[in-house]
């Protein structure tokens, strides 16, 4: 199961991730996500646990706990197409003559 992590400090490393869920089962890939300039930490990252019910452990453990000062958000990644996709645009034309 894919977990998105979100509200993560820009200190948190790779390491503390994985430390924090492998307390909950196996941990198969952590990632934070980078600023693809600046290499800095953008707030989130996601980590892939390989049994559900393990997965489903972690979320309920950790969701809004504290890592490296900050409270962190933990649900079930979404797959990549079920975002809004619009940039915030619902139902406004932007001069496109609708």
């Amino acid at each position: 199961m894919n977990i998105f992590v979100g509200n993560l400090s820009y200190e948190v490393t790779e390491d503390d991730l994985r430390s924090a869920f492998q307390a909950h089962g196996e941990v198969q890939s952590v990632a934070i996500i980078k600023d693809k300039m600046t290499g800095r930490s953008r707030g989130f990252g996601f980590v892939e646990m390989s049994a559900k019910a393990e997965a489903e452990a972690a979320l309920a453990a950790l969701n809004l706990t504290e890592i490296c000062g900050r409270a962190i958000t933990v649900n079930e990644a979404r797959p990549r197409g079920e975002g809004r996709s619009d940039g915030g645009a619902r139902g406004r034309s932007f001069g496109r003559g609708w």
